[in-house]
């Protein structure tokens, strides 16, 4: 009986002090610096290079927080674009076919959509609407993550969080993306983080696609609150 007592006990204490999925997701975001900190960000700048099939390809972003971003990325002399603004974005890449502005729609606008914030879906589900779930613990490279599943209010689309269990930051990420009409799993890792005013950011994002690695994004300048000229976001 004694034994049995202290085994309900135990497994009460076990209980009592179980995470939920709200309270990793707000230690992750305090670990960032808080949504305070987010919230009061006006705009950003971003430079850096994106490598992909053994090319470095310069980039500069520019975001108005949660209301607009222009992605522009120089590709052997040309420009691709990504844009997004008041609910509608474009795009330009001419080596897709798309060699003047033309409007996306679909899954790339949502994801345009959420580009346009510098919190990503998971730092602010609340006010999203977004559905999050706590899967447990899984290891990442060694390390044990907590295991969050995210479900977009607007589409329905998937995406699985793995946050450190030690330091509470963001260490890989899953998602299902179409390419070329087959569905696919991208894997993000997220690495080099460095603090710029009041958030923390990782300088250093790793897609893979089957455990391989197809393209990269290195951080080298961020600018908060810096002026932003609307008119670089019409189409």
């Amino acid at each position: 009986m004694k034994k049995l007592l202290v085994v309900l006990l135990s497994l009460a204490f076990i209980s009592a002090h179980a995470q939920t999925a709200d309270e990793v997701i707000q230690k992750y975001v305090t670990a960032l610096g808080g949504l305070d900190a987010f919230n009061k960000t006006t705009s950003a700048k971003m430079t850096g290079t994106l490598i992909a099939q053994g090319n470095e390809l310069p980039f500069t972003m520019e975001v108005i927080n949660n209301k607009a971003m222009r992605l522009d990325v120089d590709v052997m002399g040309q420009s691709v674009v990504n844009c997004y603004s008041k609910g509608a974005g474009w795009k330009i890449n001419p080596f897709a076919g798309v060699p003047s502005a033309t409007d996306v729609t679909g899954t790339e606008l949502t994801d345009y959509k959420y580009q346009a914030s510098l919190a990503n879906n998971l730092v602010d589900y609340k006010s999203r609407g977004h559905k999050v779930e706590l899967l447990g613990q899984e290891d990442v490279e060694g390390v044990k993550c907590y295991k969050i599943k995210l479900t977009a209010k607007e589409d329905g689309r998937v995406t699985t969080y793995y946050i450190n269990a030690a330091d509470y930051l963001l260490l890989r990420s899953t998602a299902e993306r179409e390419l070329q009409g087959q569905a696919i799993t991208v894997e993000t890792f997220y690495s080099d983080m460095k603090k710029f005013g009041d958030i923390l950011f990782a300088l250093t994002r790793t897609q893979k696609i089957n455990g391989e690695v197809f393209q990269s994004f290195t951080l080298t300048t961020v600018e908060l609150n810096v002026p932003i000229d609307e008119k670089i976001f019409n189409k």
